[in-house]
């Protein structure tokens, strides 16, 4: 039987992480291959140049262009500060001099003979580019950046909210079941990585807020309560750019979801570790997962003895995947047997299915465009 392959997200106690670290323009990488970085590092850095602000001194000093080389008081190349003089007239009475002054603080960049304008441009915005996840260096792109190479556990979620945050993995709450209030929320909760249950209140994110929790990872968050958070309704554009802490993950999807068992396990396996979050995501073409990446304990990146990181495979029967449109939307199950047949579903339409069994011992048969494979 030749294999199905269905869109699907990781939850793996074991998998080799690469993540590529570039610059937007051209910089200095600052590491080299086989270094060990935290998830901290700066690995490549680079100065965006400033602004230019254009200053019309001949307008300003009632001069002809003809006259400025011999007016300026900055050359190119030379540092101004904002309101200090560029270039001054010499009149025989010094009480009649006038000076044109700088807007801004920068440079000089250039002095045009032709319009008698000068360019000013302001200081070059560093550029840091961080290594995102504790682990290895293993490729250098020269003047961009680099590949950081990690092993260890790899847990996707739904959607995310906001960016690259790293800190120590915690858990919080009554279970993967448990809706998260604001008194499981304590002040050494401060800079970690937060893993809730089922649902997280408006009111508990606000608390996590307050206190300084770098991400928070939960089974479900309302719609509507997003809609307040982010100010918006959200579209399908990417995801990641938003200037929020924490940091939101959703495994599951919206409203009160409890979180999958194996994730939470997971996730509850690796309390206390050093772990990453990224909470950006994309939808549509070159999709994008919100992840958390907990690199393995002792030496960053090595794997643990006897692990044998396998690649993600098709559905199978016995592969666990979750449905994603009604009917049934929400539930986990196992692929009970994969017919090779067309079907027709209540839509009318005819389309390859996949029959599901749940814990609870039903089965289902459902297209296999509703389900998204949990691969492990």
């Amino acid at each position: 039987m030749a294999h199905a392959y269905t869109p699907g997200l990781r939850v793996s106690d074991y998998a080799t992480v690469r993540k590529q670290r570039r610059l937007p323009i051209a910089g200095e990488v600052l590491v080299s291959v086989g270094d060990k970085v935290r998830a901290e590092d700066i690995v490549a850095h680079a100065e965006l140049p400033g602004d230019i602000s254009a200053v019309n001194v001949v307008n300003q000093l009632g001069i002809t262009p003809a006259d400025l080389p011999n007016l300026m008081l900055k050359q190119p190349g030379e540092r101004i500060a904002r309101g200090e003089a560029i270039a001054e007239t010499k009149p025989l009475i010094k009480w009649f001099r006038s000076a044109a002054r700088s807007p801004i603080d920068g440079s000089i960049e250039t002095v045009s003979h032709v319009t008698g304008q000068v360019m000013i441009r302001t200081a070059p915005k560093p550029v840091d580019v961080r290594a995102y996840i504790d682990g290895t260096v293993v490729e250098i792109f020269p003047d961009e950046g680099v590949t950081v190479e990690a092993t260890g556990a790899l847990v996707q979620g739904i959607l995310g909210i906001g960016g690259e945050v790293a800190g120590e993995l915690a858990v919080a709450g009554d279970g993967p079941g448990a809706v998260l209030e604001p008194k499981d929320l304590t002040d050494d909760l401060a800079g970690k990585i937060v893993v809730a249950g089922a649902l997280i209140t408006r009111a508990a994110f606000d608390r996590a807020t307050a206190i300084g929790v770098a991400a928070l990872v939960c089974g479900g968050f309302h719609d509507c309560d997003l809609r307040d958070l982010l100010g918006y309704d959200l579209g399908v554009a990417i995801t990641g750019h938003e200037d929020i802490r924490p940091v939101l993950i959703i495994t599951e999807g919206f409203g009160s979801m409890a979180m999958a068992a194996a994730t939470h396990e997971l996730l509850s396996a690796h309390a206390g570790q050093r772990a990453s979050a990224n909470g950006t995501t994309q939808i549509r073409a070159g999709v994008l997962r919100p992840e958390i990446i907990i690199p393995a304990t002792g030496d960053a990146g090595a794997a643990p003895a006897g692990a044998k990181a396998s690649p993600a495979k098709g559905l199978t029967p016995g592969s666990p995947v979750r449905i994603i449109r009604e009917p049934g939307f929400g539930r986990l199950g196992a692929v009970k047997s994969l017919p090779p047949e067309a079907r027709r579903v209540e839509s009318e339409a005819k389309v390859r299915v996949v029959e599901l069994e749940f814990p609870e011992g039903d089965t289902m048969i459902v297209p296999r465009a509703n389900v998204e494979a949990i691969e492990s």
